[in-house]
């Protein structure tokens, strides 16, 4: 396959999420034994298009595809029952069978559906309404179920009383809607838990010792940097922490271990649900963008907004994240443009500066090979790599696997030995 890969590898979105993370890591999982997601929950989307069919998975990693990798949830993934069911069942139906390689931490929160209404009856800030932000602020006031506490069905029913009873006084008395039944609720848990609970474990220790085995570990993130609850566009941003900082808390493994950062940046900018966009386009130019990009929310169906690369913005989130080189994605979406401005800097009132680079007007779709790009489009890749200071050493020029160019560790040297 020729990836750069290295032993224990986190990938992670450097915009507001959507930038092709899914195909990213698809195609890294050959080159993986195991693929673990360490944050966020069913509220993120990763698209993967193979020559037959396009997947969309919510919950479990993108290496699902490759049947020699291990798929692991970490600790710092909110858990639907539910959508986690309802996912293994689509992929088995597409003979993707996970029940001897799906591992499940027993330390993940337990989303119920009472988080959904909670969240539905509360939203602000145009989320996915999947009950995740709930879900979290229950783990943060300790008052939280875990997926491991069905384990003991006793417990696990006395304490999810207890915390219905919670929400239902919050759902009937503050959001003034109507509460849900304590008693199916927790018979739904139970009932679904029956295929889960075979899958559960102590990540932490499970990857210890694949790591103590030399397998090629792939941390795999959700959403994107700009949604980090502490470094991201606050108040409009997810409930977790997409940073690269967040693979070791969410999963248990020693930061001191990892080897690589990866980051997933489309060539332009999208973003979903309210906030602040400050290269976003609403004329002509950003709906070319929508349109050639597809630019739908795999998640919510929502269409994303659409606009420039901020290079500025992109260049602080390499910094924070020890970024330490770039996948660069949908760089064919750019082919129609004469010219393609870049945001390099901010005047004090937040007003972008741009510098106009030149456009190429000529079909990159499907390009494999890096001397067959034309000249403008290699420099618009060799401009964003010298002003954000990493390397892009992968450029997706389309869906599938296939579409990818693999650039030596010099980044303007071409790939001569593509697959």
């Amino acid at each position: 396959m020729n990836s750069p890969l290295l032993q224990n590898t986190i990938v992670i979105g450097m915009q507001w999420g959507d930038e092709g993370k899914g195909k990213i890591i698809d195609w890294l999982a050959q080159d993986a034994q195991a693929v673990i997601r360490f944050q966020g929950g069913h509220n993120a989307g990763h698209t993967i298009t193979t020559l037959r069919k396009k997947l969309i998975l919510h919950l479990i990693p993108s290496g699902a595809l490759n049947p020699e990798c291990q798929c692991v949830i970490g600790n710092g993934v909110v858990l639907s029952l539910q959508a986690l069911n309802t996912e293994m069942a689509m992929l088995k139906e597409n003979n993707i069978d996970l029940a001897e390689r799906l591992h499940i931490s027993l330390n993940c929160p337990l989303l119920l559906p009472s988080h959904e209404v909670l969240d539905k009856a509360s939203d602000s800030i145009g989320t996915t309404l999947r009950g995740i932000g709930p879900a979290y602020e229950d783990k943060v006031a300790r008052r939280g179920l875990r997926v491991g506490d069905l384990l003991d069905e006793k417990f696990f029913c006395q304490k999810a009383s207890d915390l219905l009873d919670y929400h239902n006084f919050l759902i009937n008395h503050y959001y003034h809607q109507k509460p849900v039944t304590p008693n199916r609720v927790i018979d739904t848990c139970l009932n679904l838990s029956e295929k889960i609970l075979p899958l559960l474990c102590d990540v932490a220790m499970r990857l210890h010792e694949w790591h103590t085995n030399k397998k090629r570990l792939l941390f795999e993130g959700a959403q994107g940097v700009l949604l980090d609850i502490d470094h991201g566009s606050y108040p409009f941003v997810t409930s977790s922490n997409t940073v690269a900082g967040n693979a070791a808390i969410g999963t248990g493994f020693s930061p001191l271990q990892f080897n690589q950062v990866i980051g997933v940046c489309k060539a332009y900018t999208t973003r979903v649900g309210e906030g602040p966009f400050p290269t976003e386009e609403h004329n002509t130019e950003g709906e070319i963008l929508r349109q050639k990009g597809e630019e739908v929310g795999a998640t919510t169906g929502r269409q994303r907004r659409c606009g420039w690369l901020d290079l500025f913005t992109l260049r602080r989130m390499v910094l924070i994240n020890s970024i330490t080189e770039i996948m660069l994605t949908k760089l064919d979406v750019l082919d129609s443009f004469a010219e393609i401005p870049v945001c390099i800097d901010y005047s004090a009132d937040k007003t972008p500066h741009y510098i106009n680079l030149p456009g190429w007007q000529i079909m990159t779709h499907a390009v494999n090979r890096y001397n067959d790009l034309p000249t403008q489009a290699r420099g618009y890749i060799e401009y964003i790599e010298d002003f954000i200071g990493v390397p892009i050493t992968v450029v997706s020029t389309g869906k599938i696997r296939e579409h990818i160019i693999v650039r030596h560790s010099d980044p303007y040297l071409a790939a001569e030995d593509q697959r």
